[in-house]
């Protein structure tokens, strides 16, 4: 791993502080601010938007997903998915000691599972990744894909009274977020520098769209989680799930690929199979 990469990598960790302290600031409003739903969408996004302290959180979301796009232009998008959950340990800090949250012992292996992926992934790092080149075509089939699983989870929502199936449908939109991300980032290093051209990019490529409608629809769903289920679960389940579909997508529609290293792709594969080990243990605790 070159010392560029890591700087990157450095930065989707700072992307991930700035989300996770707005996505706390966000959970502390989610009993009192309503679900967005049915009828009541558009007035339940205004009560949030006039809201203060979900306006702060919501600031920091935005300043966060700046810096990680940033980090998308020199680094693997497989690579920053599981890094950013270095964000997950803080906001467990952060529901512990202000908001009294507690972790019943299998959610707490979940959780600790989550933060370990970190660590494998760090070992892993040596073996490197190449830059990666998209497959639009293959992009557009795990959005359908991914489109489906999000639909699947519509009628557990309206019976969910743990906001367990709106976490799990804003992980995939987030997910597909950040792949669209990484599409816009490559188009736009592709075009010159000037203002112009810039704005040209960002005005004409479908993944500017696909990148802001999916973003929002998992905030959207991720704030109707907080309504109902602890933070300490919501959270770590929603991000778990969101590093699914681009952990698949780095490697199906950007020709990334396992390091050479024998032992590093162990550490790499171990480091996905326990995302999604630990994301399990929380989808299924009891809220």
């Amino acid at each position: 791993m070159t010392d560029r990469m890591a700087g990157f990598l450095l930065l989707g960790t700072v992307a991930s502080f700035l989300l996770a302290i707005g996505v706390a600031m966000m959970k502390s409003r989610g009993a009192a601010l309503p679900v967005a739903q049915g009828a009541q969408v558009f007035s339940a996004l205004a009560r949030w938007l006039v809201d203060p302290l979900w306006l702060g959180g919501l600031a920091l979301q935005t300043g966060g997903y700046m810096v990680y796009l940033f980090a998308l232009s020199g680094a693997p998008a497989s690579l920053l998915a599981v890094t950013m959950q270095a964000g997950i340990a803080l906001f467990v800090v952060v529901a512990m000691v202000f908001m009294g949250e507690r972790a019943q012992p299998r959610e707490w292996v979940g959780i600790i599972g989550i933060v370990g992926a970190i660590l494998f992934l760090s070992l892993s790092l040596p073996g490197g990744a190449p830059p990666s080149a998209i497959d639009s075509s293959r992009l557009i089939l795990l959005s359908v894909v991914a489109g489906v699983a999000a639909m699947l989870t519509f009628p557990a929502q309206r019976r969910d009274t743990g906001g367990i199936a709106p976490a799990l449908a804003s992980g995939i939109a987030f997910g597909m977020g950040s792949l669209y991300a990484k599409a816009l980032v490559d188009v736009v290093a592709t075009e010159p520098t000037t203002e112009t051209g810039l704005i040209s990019a960002l005005m004409t490529t479908p993944w500017t769209y696909l990148a802001v409608a999916a973003n929002l629809s998992g905030l959207v769903l991720l704030q109707n989680s907080f309504h109902t289920a602890r933070g300490i679960i919501a959270m770590p389940l929603s991000s778990a799930c969101s590093n699914i579909v681009p952990i698949l997508g780095g490697l199906v529609a950007f020709g990334e690929h396992l390091p050479a290293s024998g032992g590093a792709t162990a550490l790499r594969l171990a480091a996905f199979g326990l995302t999604i080990f630990s994301g399990g243990l929380l989808a299924t605790s009891r809220n």
